[in-house]
């Protein structure tokens, strides 16, 4: 696209100059023309010159008919007027590649796997989860388009005492049903939804286990509680859109001998040793950090060993990257999960975690406060359940993960253009409502006809947007960053409405102008349908 060509055409005036370094190409603010670079900026050090005199150097060897003006400006900035015919090729482009625009093979088939909303499934589902279903769901589509073998998968963290504390409170209100009293553990689960639960288990199986509490009953309730709580996940995930080629149990990775496997490497390789019972990880030999235990004195495996074992698994399936999304809480975890890749001689590039930051929700101007445990928190699903789907998942993806979230569900709510999915929505919709208004009209839409009748300041502004497109997707999928998605589209609907409302778009007198307008109007919405859908966001016609 446009961006692609200038940077060339830079890449090529700065060879020729004998120099290679890296510049940025944008949209500057209005004024500064179609595109702005500061090659001539950061080469101040290169060429040891001032920027503008670098910029004059540049500048001589970049004009051409692609381009109306090329002007020095400010400190050394250079900014490019692009010519018509350059912008009405990008419109060209996104109505012969309709859906597929934006497409792009660089990952060549690579096998990849993002995990994701990974959880003790110990209760429904967080907004926190629901932040990192967003960024994950995205990610995994933006994969896909760019040309990568993408699998995604849950981690059910099912093993060890969070398991034994969810199924000792569900046994406790099973039997407060039989009026049974006994007291819930204080790190125990207290919410209302295990009283749904044990209403549920006593319609299945009556009294069985009335008063009865052994290591078989035990047993029963881990898996009755898990297997509750998972369908409850399931169920939050279609709600939100969202769907899992996997779901793997931590549980399987002792049962079949993969924790086991991994031990015996590690003790071959001398890198673990024993101490006050428990057998210890020499994390210190790679990194300035303390040593890990792995098993505990009771015998038991740690989280990290069992995360080891899942990291293992991942490599035994065949993924040669795999992508997991943490909370910020768990960003001790990664220097130990990094140096248990290297220990088992794993490529550097084998794991990545993208971390994000928590999400606060806010509601008349006050922050809402949670608490997991004591069951007094607002689930992902109430959250769906009066914001909506759209909306949901638009604010999750809005702000980036490093960032902290604020959620305004009013501003969700606002049927405006202060609600930022609503304004980019309005714009889908608006063109739909203007091609039956064409036909109304009885003007004819020809696909692809008279785009070089665009010119003025309006079209060729959203021309530039178009343009930008794809280099937004790669960015996005390079940085783990979907909030690049919606910023861009945000301003591709203010750039089109703006079109809109300082042009008249359908004019029965001349037929020509109004067909390249439509045209223009119809790669817009192609584009933003894309976006939308890769947020896992609707695009609807009517509003």
């Amino acid at each position: 696209m446009i961006r692609d060509l200038i940077r060339e055409k830079i890449k090529g005036a700065l060879k020729d100059l004998g120099k290679d370094y890296e510049f940025k190409v944008e949209i500057p603010p209005e004024g500064f023309g179609d595109f702005s670079s500061n090659v001539a900026m950061v080469g101040t050090r290169h060429f040891k010159r001032p920027p503008r005199e670098v910029a004059k150097d540049l500048v001589d060897r970049l004009r051409g008919e692609e381009f109306e003006s090329i002007e020095i400006a400010g400190p050394g900035f250079i900014n490019f007027r692009v010519s018509k015919e350059l912008l009405q090729r990008v419109v060209r482009g996104v109505l012969d590649k309709g859906r597929e625009f934006g497409k792009k093979d660089i990952g060549h088939g690579l096998k990849v796997q993002f995990e994701y909303a990974s959880a003790n499934p110990t209760g429904p589902l967080t907004v926190a989860h629901g932040r990192q279903i967003v960024i994950g769901d995205t990610l995994v589509k933006l994969y896909k388009e760019l040309g990568f073998d993408v699998e995604n998968e849950v981690y059910l963290n099912d093993a060890g005492r969070q398991i034994s504390l969810l199924a000792y409170s569900l046994w406790v209100r099973y039997n407060e049903l039989f009026g049974i009293e006994n007291e819930i553990p204080e790190d125990g689960y207290r919410g209302e939804y295990l009283v749904d639960v044990a209403r549920k288990l006593k319609d299945e199986i009556g009294d069985k286990y009335k008063g009865v509490w052994n290591d078989e009953v035990e047993a029963f309730f881990k898996d009755y509680a898990v297997n509750e709580m998972l369908r409850w996940m399931k169920k939050t995930f279609e709600k939100m859109g969202s769907s899992f080629d996997n779901y793997f149990s931590e549980r399987s990775l002792i049962e079949d001998g993969t924790v086991n496997e991994i031990l015996k490497y590690f003790k071959e390789k001398n890198l673990v040793y024993e101490k006050d019972g428990a057998l210890w990880l020499k994390v210190s030999e790679f990194i300035d950090e303390d040593d890990k235990v792995l098993i505990r004195k009771d015998g038991t495996p740690t989280y990290f060993m069992t995360d080891i074992a899942y990291h293992y698994n991942k490599k035994m399936r065949g993924f040669d990257r795999v992508y997991d999304i943490w909370g910020s809480d768990h960003h001790g975890h990664i220097p130990r999960m990094k140096v248990a890749m290297k220990a088992l001689g794993f490529p550097d590039d084998f794991l990545t975690v993208i971390l994000h930051q928590f999400v606060t929700l806010k509601k008349g101007g006050k922050k809402l406060r949670m608490s997991t445990r004591a069951g007094r928190f607002i689930t992902l699903d109430e959250l769906l359940e009066e914001v909506g789907g759209d909306a949901t998942r638009y604010f999750f993806a809005r702000i980036d993960p490093s960032k902290p979230l604020d959620f305004d569900i009013d501003l969700a709510l606002k049927q405006s253009s202060d609600n930022p999915v609503y304004y980019v929505q309005y714009a889908h919709a608006r063109i739909s409502s203007l091609f039956r208004q064409a036909k109304e009209k009885g003007i004819e839409f020809k696909n692809l006809e008279n785009v070089d009748l665009l010119s003025n300041d309006h079209e060729r502004e959203v021309m530039k947007r178009l343009d930008t497109f794809e280099d937004v997707l790669l960015e996005a999928a390079l940085y783990y960053l979907p909030s690049r998605i919606t910023s861009y589209l945000e301003d591709l609907a203010h750039s089109f409405h703006m079109f809109y409302t300082h042009n008249t778009i359908l004019d029965s007198s001349n037929p020509d102008l109004s067909n390249a307008r439509l045209n223009l109007s119809k790669a817009v919405q192609i584009v933003i349908r894309k976006g939308l859908s890769i947020l896992g966001v609707s695009a609807p016609e009517r509003m």
